[in-house]
């Protein structure tokens, strides 16, 4: 993730020299230096690199697996300038908790994006910590523009959100997959299979996005009465599609919860 946000950083027009990156191995450091033209260290080959990187840096951005979070800031805390604007990617960890772990003068944000980033095509949610000023939490959301949309919310729908856009593009592929599986066993080979399922994926999608109607509308154009996709919707409906889309939605969001609560 924090990859997908650099090049979108990158191809709006931010100075690489403005950039200093630190990662865990060298060889990642390497390519990420190769690939923008920044500056990258790695703890690998200096245990400094993360402390190193954050000197004079008006925001930090702290894209690391939940776990490392409070760990990585603690490391910085004493080199982060302040006004610093601390900015984590990571699920269940509290603007609270982070705030905690860094001087009373640095401010922290929570952001979730999604793995669309990679195409520009980000779904972010962002919630401010109580130190935020309007122009921090301006500066965050053109920071994540730069790879989609933003949209900004209370950290008590931060979690919320994560389980619909953040874990959301896994229920897409998840779907996808299911449906070629099916489209195989209806006898095309993988190869056609596969282009059948992720086209019809795509144009619908750029249909919904060109088109100005709801979802619901565009389906009902598709499902003549009595015909071959209304028999496909009835077994959908009879197998309370809403239904499931509810428990798998809040079986992420209390595993989001329990993250946060250090579990």
């Amino acid at each position: 993730m924090g990859t997908a946000i650099l090049a979108g950083l990158m191809s709006n027009g931010v100075d690489a020299s403005e950039v200093v990156a630190s990662t865990k191995s060298q060889a990642t450091a390497s390519r990420l230096a190769d690939e923008f033209g920044i500056t990258a260290t790695a703890t690998e080959t200096n245990a400094a690199a993360n402390a190193e990187a954050v000197v004079d840096a008006d925001i930090v951005l702290v894209a690391v697996k939940p776990a490392y979070v409070i760990e990585v800031l603690t490391q910085v805390a004493a080199n982060l300038k302040p006004g610093a604007l601390v900015v984590s990617v990571a699920a269940g960890i509290t603007t609270a908790a982070m705030q905690a772990a860094v001087a009373d003068n640095v401010a922290v944000v929570r952001a979730m994006p999604n793995t669309p980033a990679i195409v520009g095509r980000a779904v972010t949610g962002l919630a401010a910590g109580s130190r935020v000023t309007p122009e921090q939490l301006a500066t965050a959301s053109e920071l994540f523009e730069s790879v989609g949309r933003v949209v900004v919310v209370g950290e008590d729908q931060i979690d919320q959100l994560s389980t619909v856009s953040g874990s959301g593009p896994a229920y897409v592929f998840y779907f996808i997959e299911e449906f070629t599986k099916a489209a195989v066993e209806l006898g095309f080979t993988p190869d056609q299979a596969r282009m059948l399922v992720e086209e019809t994926f795509l144009g619908a999608s750029e249909l919904l996005a060109a088109s100005g109607k709801t979802p619901a509308d565009l389906r009902r154009q598709v499902t003549s009465p009595n015909g071959t996709t209304m028999q496909a919707i009835a077994v959908f409906e009879q197998a309370n599609l809403h239904e499931l889309f509810g428990r798998a939605t809040a079986a992420a969001l209390a595993r989001a919860r329990e993250i946060a609560a250090g579990k």
